[in-house]
């Protein structure tokens, strides 16, 4: 039984005292929670809010990383800075970070294991373009990220690594797939894993689904057979939203 993991990245938002705030009321509200919980503030806030979340249920990450562990790399953050404010999960290869910043699959995997050497866990995000999907290329080019960001990974450390499908026309645009749309991508994920690392690592493997995640569909995409979790971007800037997430079965009983 894989259970559900739920991350939420503030991507650039939230003040120190803004994040404090906020990661102070989700240790409130989601201390009984039965699932996987983690928050990804900015780096200014997140020696602040990792004294927040410290010795609690909710996990510390960050949003993104460098490929050294020290050195001339201005405006940088290294893995070993990471680890000395506590936190535990790194976000990479998020959408942002390829087509914004031109982060290469070479580059991520270079972080990936440099992460993973270090005992940080990774969220690795794949997902496609419109114009990809539209081009019929979803399968490969997902296929094709996942292997290129897990290339060289150890089969001992590749259960440390969560992947997250996030279609990247649906990231902050109000569309999303559909359950269905994302289950097969899902499926094909799993599948690659179970080719290159076997079938168990590839039944063990959390994979999320990134992409205008909200309280009315959460339950809907978790009910998914190959959807174990989310990565939330929007909705995980408010206490209400993100918990209803969090606890999308509540949620959905209340709701109907």
């Amino acid at each position: 039984m894989r259970g559900y993991y739920i991350a939420g990245n503030w991507k650039m938002h939230k003040t120190v005292g803004e994040a404090v705030d906020l990661a102070g009321e989700l240790v409130k509200r989601l201390a009984r929670s039965g699932h996987r919980v983690m928050i990804a503030p900015p780096f200014t806030s997140l020696q602040a809010v990792g004294e927040k979340v410290r010795g609690t249920n909710i996990l510390l990450g960050a949003q993104n990383m460098a490929s050294a562990e020290l050195g001339a790399h201005t405006g940088q953050i290294s893995c070993l800075m990471l680890k000395d404010v506590g936190v535990s999960v790194v976000i990479l290869g998020h959408s942002e970070c390829r087509l914004l910043d031109g982060e290469t699959n070479a580059l991520i995997n270079a972080k990936v294991k440099l992460a993973l050497l270090h005992g940080l866990e990774v969220i690795l995000c794949v997902g496609e373009t419109l114009a990809e999907r539209e081009a019929g290329l979803v399968e490969k080019i997902v296929v094709e990220q996942v292997e290129e960001g897990l290339r060289g990974v150890a089969p001992d450390r590749v259960g440390t690594v969560t992947i997250a499908y996030e279609p990247v026309w649906a990231i902050g645009t109000g569309k999303n797939a559909t359950p269905q749309d994302a289950e097969a991508v899902h499926a094909v994920i799993r599948s690659t894993v179970a080719r290159l690392y076997g079938a168990k690592a590839g039944e063990e493997m959390l994979i999320q689904y990134g992409g205008s995640v909200k309280p009315d569909n959460a339950a809907g995409l978790m009910a998914m057979k190959n959807i174990d979790g989310a990565l939330v971007g929007g909705a995980a800037l408010s206490a209400d939203s993100f918990c209803a997430i969090v606890e999308f079965d509540a949620y959905q009983r209340a709701a109907g």
